[in-house]
């Protein structure tokens, strides 16, 4: 962490306007309700308006409509954008420790491995036989780099991470704990004699600028590729099929499962545990709600939810009417007995 930051000092950072004293200095950062004085905070909408005002954090990242909101922290920086505004603030208060270089002694580069500058290999990793790493590259404990694997500048790989042979990995990458990437996908030809394995022969693709939660699996493509484009970002806990070709810019969050050769276009977001069958595309910028199952393609822009899933507005007329629905079951039933008393 960084020297303490003072209130006017945070106005400058992220052009807001600083209302109250500019001496206050923050070293940290802190959530309303748990904010000291030496902490800076922010207020992003009126639904933490009540955590404002107890709110004790020596300075707030506001918007122009709370900044005169009484009561609340004396010292305020008018900003559009709170949560940015904080985001360029926290990067300068806890700066990021520099790459590590070296190589640990019981790591082991495997035959025709070539390594680029300035490369951190941690206890116990492993870098297959021809693989390729690229500049920079940090590899943290007992993660693997298999056979021929490509890696490009500036990736981050943490401990227990698997890329298997086929994987090609892009720059400035993040891999968290345990993400697999290159697995065999789930394919087999049923028989009487048995399930045989479909061999699978395509690669596992990551591009520039994407981030895989921790546990996450990729698997490689069975005769064509699969591929998660430039910017997107897993959560933790998502299976990824073989053949899927995922778009740039994509958000898919936790326990997301996608069947093979889904297609997203650019800009879709899957919030969490939703799952879709195979062979179906979801168009650019198409959401998916929460615990949706998809089993069709998604028009571009559309947002869908429920089970199955539909435009999100029909979704919640059917839940809608369903509601209604046990009502009137339970007035029918009472018809039915009042007209059975009166029958005897």
């Amino acid at each position: 962490m960084t020297a303490p930051l003072s209130a006017a000092e945070v106005a400058a950072l992220v052009g807001g306007a600083l209302v109250g004293d500019g001496g206050v200095r923050v070293s940290a950062v802190a959530p309303l309700d748990r904010a000291g004085p030496g902490d800076l905070s922010f207020l992003t909408g009126g639904r933490y308006l009540a955590s404002f005002r107890a709110s004790r954090a020596g300075a707030v990242l506001c918007t122009r409509e709370h900044q005169a909101t009484e009561p609340g922290p004396v010292t305020r920086i008018v900003v559009d954008d709170p949560q940015r505004a904080m985001l360029r603030v926290v990067r300068v208060l806890y700066r990021e420790a520099p790459r590590r270089t070296g190589v640990h002694a019981t790591a082991f580069i495997g035959r025709g491995a070539v390594l680029g500058r300035d490369v951190f290999l941690g206890p116990h990793v492993v870098i297959g036989p021809g693989a390729r790493l690229g500049d920079r590259v940090e590899v943290m404990a007992s993660a693997v780099v298999g056979p021929g694997v490509t890696v490009g500048d500036d990736v981050t790989i943490y401990p227990h991470v698997v890329c298997y042979p086929g994987t090609a990995v892009g720059s400035r990458v993040i891999l968290q704990a345990g993400v697999r990437l290159g697995v065999d996908g789930f394919g087999y030809v049923p028989g009487n004699a048995g399930h045989e394995k479909i061999p699978h022969v395509g690669r596992c693709v990551i591009g520039d600028d994407v981030e895989i939660g921790a546990n996450s699996t990729i698997d490689r493509g069975s005769v064509d590729d699969t591929v998660v484009g430039p910017g997107t970002k897993i959560d933790n806990l998502v299976h990824i099929g073989h053949n899927c070709r995922i778009g740039a810019r994509c958000l898919i969050m936790a326990q997301v499962g996608l069947a093979g050769s889904t297609y997203l276009e650019d800009d879709v977001i899957l919030a969490g545990q939703a799952g879709l069958k195979g062979h179906l595309t979801v168009g650019r910028g198409a959401h998916v709600a929460g615990q949706a199952g998809v089993f069709g393609d998604v028009p571009p822009g559309v947002t869908v939810s429920g089970y199955p899933a539909r435009p999100h507005r029909e979704a919640l007329r059917a839940a809608s009417a369903l509601f209604r629905l046990a009502v009137i079951v339970d007035e029918l039933e009472e018809l039915v007995e009042r007209a059975g008393r009166t029958a005897q």
